[in-house]
């Protein structure tokens, strides 16, 4: 395999990783595990295939890459540890998929435990929640650490592994952006800005559609002590009911799933106030709107969830069974 820098001038960006691969790997891994919109992909890409034309140690490449990809998981997973649900409303607010950042997440580590958090690595978004999810479920860090350190040399292995194949093809690709110039990176800039603007108006347009009319949780608590008949539906997930077994009085548990299916028996002849653990209230809002076409006409999310009726200091009660027909 031809070395890379004879079959074609390098672009300053291939020279730079070049001369500080092992830093530059570190940083664009740990950048993006920390959750900040900036691929690792391009750069490990890259060093794959000046791996395979032996300007870069493969091995070097991989080790920095992977500890900068751990690094950035245990500052979470410790983060998740000690400040748990409020880390994960805190990337909920901040996440362009806000509608399914948390949910997500936790079912696909209710479903595989700790192979969720190696599988969880190949996904964007949810590489960012696994860590703290699984701090705050009280996994072990020992434990944590194997899985986290085998889905990072997963997911940058496989990324360095098709550089390496491919180094070929992604030398034309190399030369014809080179030949650009500035041009190049300004396209590969722009294409990027779209992306990310393209997915915050995503986010408005739902949010926007999502906005209703919320019962507070004093309102709910008044109705409660006068004695009216309120259905309250927990749509919380099963891994954030296995943190807190905990509700508010009254409450049944139901899963999204079974509402969209029609697997359940709600009275028409009462109120019915939902809430779930995202802090947009976003499942809330869209199981509201779901009820109404059905005809349920007297539904509300519960602003604030079970967090601003615990902030409170309302009573809380063991969960009831799931509701369902």
């Amino acid at each position: 395999m031809l070395c890379l820098g004879l079959v074609l001038p390098m672009s300053d960006s291939l020279e730079f990783l070049v001369r500080h691969g092992t830093a530059i790997l570190f940083a664009a891994v740990f950048i993006e595990q920390l959750g900040v919109p900036l691929p690792a992909a391009p750069w490990l890409l890259a060093a794959g295939a000046l791996a395979g034309a032996g300007t870069l140690n493969w091995l070097v490449a991989l080790s920095s890459a992977v500890i900068g990809s751990i690094l950035a998981d245990m500052s979470w997973f410790y983060l998740g540890r000690y400040r748990g649900q409020r880390v994960l409303n805190l990337l909920c607010r901040i996440s362009l998929e806000p509608d399914s950042c948390v949910r997500r997440t936790e079912n696909l580590f209710t479903r595989y435990g700790m192979r969720g958090v190696v599988a969880a690595k190949f996904v964007p978004g949810l590489s960012t929640l696994a860590p703290p999810l699984a701090g705050s479920a009280g996994v072990s860090g020992a434990r944590f650490l194997f899985f986290d350190g085998l889905g990072s040399l997963l997911y940058v292995g496989s990324f360095l592994l098709v550089g390496f194949l491919f180094s070929h093809q992604l030398e034309k690709i190399i030369y014809t952006l080179s030949g650009l110039g500035r041009s190049a990176l300004a396209l590969i800039i722009g294409l990027a800005a779209l992306y990310i603007g393209y997915k915050y108006f995503q986010r408005r347009r739902l949010l926007s559609a999502l906005r209703m009319a919320r019962i507070t949780v004093a309102e709910l608590r008044r109705k409660q002590q006068e004695g009216e008949i309120v259905l309250v539906l927990d749509l919380r997930s099963s891994a954030g009911l296995e943190q807190e077994r905990s509700t508010i009085p009254g409450a049944v548990q139901i899963s999204l799933d079974n509402i969209q299916k029609g697997n359940h028996a709600f009275p028409r002849d009462r109120e019915i106030i939902v809430f779930c653990s995202c802090p947009n209230e976003v499942t809330a809002a869209r199981v509201t709107l779901l009820l109404k076409r059905n005809g349920f006409t007297r539904v509300r999310p519960l602003l604030g969830g079970i967090d601003a009726w615990r902030e409170q200091n309302y009573p809380l009660e063991s969960l009831a069974p799931v509701h369902t027909a």
